[in-house]
């Protein structure tokens, strides 16, 4: 099977879990944004793999299935129709040779993912299909999606035998639960208050390395350090008092101070968040990252293993 792009909307990628291993040699991770929109993706059309998917940001793909198949949707509202009827999102749906996919802008949240049975089969880089666009690599020929790209996908053999799964969609509030971050003692008390007690909304200039912030600047005792490595979900304070939370394709190292850490369990959320949206951050202790972490993969466990 294979589809074809007729249109590849604002930024269409081929992503994976991203390419882990290489972060000491200078190689970011990439990868899904919203971790929990592409696995719900891969588990209703039974890739149990890790198998590549389609993320859309902001304006979603038309496509030509070139082959019989199965698709899901997943993250954002894009009022997704096949043949011209809306389908819905968080279902398995089938799809025939010759079907037109056709997307629209984002309704709700910022990406949407289109995961296919047997996966996107394009060339692993690294050990992985992920898309890294700064390097030109991975993913198909290292870029964004483009009018008359042909998207390889796999024969399914590795699949979940075929059955009918939808799944609840899930809410995320405005709320980020962070831990303290390692060079907090660099930011004055009266800018630690100010970072958790404002309501910061998401810049214009936010991409898939960093969502930037603009809000009341933290106060700081200047936030220049040696560079150290950075974790998915760090928040860095630039040299303007305003946060930066470090996502998927984030640089490996960093020259400035982290006030804290985006705990795991919120990085979906805080990756579907668009230019205008609010975001408020709330301290939590790192039992409770801990025990948020394990409720997620317990979750996803009980859906791969038990199906």
């Amino acid at each position: 099977m294979s589809i074809k792009i007729i249109s590849g909307g604002m930024l269409s990628t081929v992503q994976d879990e991203g390419r882990t291993g290489f972060q000491s040699t200078g190689f970011s991770v990439s990868g899904v944004m919203d971790r929990d929109a592409y696995r719900d993706a891969n588990y209703l059309v039974g890739n149990f793999n890790g198998e590549a998917v389609i993320e859309m940001t902001f304006t979603g793909i038309c496509a030509e299935f070139l082959c019989d198949g199965v698709i899901a949707l997943t993250g954002g509202d894009f009022s997704a129709k096949l043949n011209g009827a809306l389908i819905p999102r968080y279902r398995c749906v089938k799809v025939r040779r010759g079907d037109i996919l056709k997307m629209g802008a984002a309704v709700t949240k910022m990406r949407a993912y289109l995961a296919v049975r047997g996966g996107i089969d394009t060339e692993p880089f690294l050990g992985s299909r992920s898309t890294n666009l700064k390097i030109k690599a991975g993913g198909y020929e290292g870029r964004k999606l483009q009018p008359g790209d042909i998207l390889p996908v796999g024969s399914g053999e590795n699949c979940a035998p075929f059955k009918e799964r939808e799944l609840p969609e899930p809410v995320y509030s405005d709320e980020i639960r962070v831990i303290p971050g390692p060079q907090e003692g660099f930011f004055t008390k009266k800018g630690i208050e100010t970072f958790y007690t404002s309501l910061y909304t998401v810049s214009a200039e936010s991409d898939r390395m960093g969502c930037r912030l603009d809000g009341e600047a933290v106060e700081n005792h200047g936030t220049d350090i040696i560079s150290d490595g950075i974790a998915e979900g760090s928040i860095q304070v630039s040299s303007n008092g305003q946060p930066i939370i470090m996502l998927a394709d984030r640089q490996t190292t960093g020259g400035y101070a982290k006030i804290a850490t985006v705990i795991t369990a919120d990085i979906p959320k805080t990756a579907q968040k668009k230019p205008g949206d609010k975001i408020r951050f709330t301290p939590v202790g790192l039992e409770t990252a801990q025990k948020e972490y394990r409720k997620t993969e317990n979750r996803y466990r009980k859906l791969f293993l038990e199906d």
